[in-house]
């Protein structure tokens, strides 16, 4: 997997994240630094960790489905990417009146860096059928998560609620793009 192709994927996985994000800065009363800190460590750090554990898991079976790899990757990656347009087509607004604990305490900031991070586990079960580096992958989509986490805060603080659906559609979309291409570039080889 080439650089812009592995930039791609982490923009996109970063999606669900920077959505959340965008909806905390939405709620919170005050914007701290501390809160973006703490959103780019939990979501960077999660959606770096989730790949690793799924990494393991396809290095292992990898092997054994090399003649379907690609099918597999386009099937993980669209079916995620299709999820996420789906999610971002629902009802629902952001968390609005609450707390800065109940927005950015320790067991919901794990919760939500656990569920917005499930995408990224299921790709790294692609990863290695990909022969993506394992190191350049996880560092890629850590910071790439941690910064636009970041900055879907500030901008979740600053322009309200008219990011966190799009950015959701967005990534999703780029997720999909990066599925087909992956399949045609393996079906013409």
């Amino acid at each position: 997997m080439d650089f812009p192709s592995l930039l791609a994927l982490s923009v996109g996985l970063a999606m669900d994240a920077t959505a959340v994000s965008a909806a905390r800065g939405l709620a919170v009363p005050q914007l701290r630094v501390r809160h973006a800190v703490k959103v780019a460590l939990f979501f960077g750090g999660f959606q770096a960790g989730m790949p690793l554990a799924g990494w393991a898991l396809g290095s292992g079976v990898g092997p054994y489905v090399a003649a379907w790899d690609h099918w597999i990757a386009f099937a993980l990656l669209a079916g995620i990417g299709l999820k996420m347009l789906h999610e971002a087509r629902q009802a629902g607004g952001p968390p609005e009146g609450r707390s800065e604990r109940e927005l950015f305490g320790l067991r919901v900031m794990l919760v939500l860096a656990v569920a917005t991070s499930i995408d990224a586990f299921a790709v790294g079960i692609t990863l290695p059928m990909l022969d993506a580096p394992l190191a350049v992958s996880l560092t890629t989509i850590g910071v790439t998560t941690a910064v636009l986490s970041a900055l879907g805060l500030v901008a979740g603080r600053r322009f309200g609620a008219l990011l966190g659906r799009r950015l959701d559609a967005f990534g999703g979309l780029v997720l999909v793009a990066l599925g087909v291409k992956i399949l045609v570039e393996h079906l013409s080889a």
